[in-house]
């Protein structure tokens, strides 16, 4: 079950299956922005435009850590997709936000936040087609713009669930990555839907096709112990996976779900991990 799955879980339990509009989630993500000082940025990275939040004012350093949201509302149930996959709960935005230091941005997925007018907004690019090759290349095209911004020369990748998939497809194709940390990552896509039952990605690419690039690549996967989402054994048998010489770990955060409470604790989890 996706994050938006469990929330309308929770609102049929609660006798209520109404949710934000689109553009309500959009001021509720601009007004949580702006309470740490930060400001909303529309990049035009190709195929999509897309949104990004970074601090008023950004912090000139070498390295960028990047932040890159989850699938957002992706699913009003497990068999019609929405028609606006703006996040009702912004997990990254509140992780990139709680970053207590360092030059931080935040980068929101294709066609959520700036509505579906765009005509190749097609739900296809948040079923899917969601870890898809125009959806990597408009995420890398913004992610230069963002450290063109930041004078920075690397970069940090940080991607929650479905976000954790693109940092390491992003990863594996750029030469200026220091590390990434995935956040409850979907990094193998393929093994997630056969564990699940669902219908597989079938016009996404896919992580664990990639391991020999990526097994240079500094990785840090954070999984909670009660996530039903990706449980821990998807994030392990990856990282098994991995050539010998890997660079890759897992942390399972005990009493931590899908979720809870990562937010939460983020600057604590950011301390231990000595970032």
């Amino acid at each position: 079950m996706s994050l938006s799955l469990l929330l309308v879980a929770i609102a049929l339990l609660s006798g209520c299956a109404s949710f934000p509009s689109p553009e309500e989630r959009r001021v509720q993500a601009d007004a949580l922005a702006a309470s740490r000082q930060w400001n909303g940025v529309v990049l035009d990275a190709g195929v999509f435009q897309l949104q990004a939040y970074v601090p008023s004012v950004l912090v000139g350093a070498p390295v960028l850590t990047v932040y890159l949201e989850g699938d957002g509302f992706a699913w009003i149930s497990s068999s019609q997709p929405s028609t606006d996959s703006t996040p009702i709960d912004p997990l990254a935005l509140r992780l990139a936000l709680a970053q207590p230091s360092g030059s931080v941005a935040y980068l929101g997925r294709p066609c959520q936040y700036l509505g579906v007018g765009q005509p190749q907004c097609q739900q296809r690019y948040w079923t899917g087609a969601r870890f898809s090759e125009e959806v990597v290349v408009s995420l890398n095209r913004a992610i230069d713009q963002l450290k063109s911004r930041a004078g920075a020369n690397r970069v940090i990748l940080i991607g929650y669930s479905g976000g954790g998939a693109l940092s390491l497809l992003l990863a594996a194709r750029r030469k200026d990555v220091e590390s990434v940390v995935t956040v409850a990552g979907n990094l193998d896509p393929v093994a997630w839907a056969a564990h699940h039952g669902v219908t597989p990605l079938r016009d996404s690419l896919n992580p664990a096709d990639l391991r020999p690039t990526l097994a240079g690549v500094s990785q840090l996967h954070l999984v909670g112990s009660e996530d039903k989402v990706v449980p821990p054994s998807l994030t392990e048998a990856f990282v098994a996976a991995y050539p010998s010489g890997h660079r890759a770990k897992v942390r399972v955060m005990a009493g931590y779900d899908h979720v809870c409470c990562w937010a939460q604790n983020w600057q604590q989890i950011l301390m231990t991990i000595g970032r």
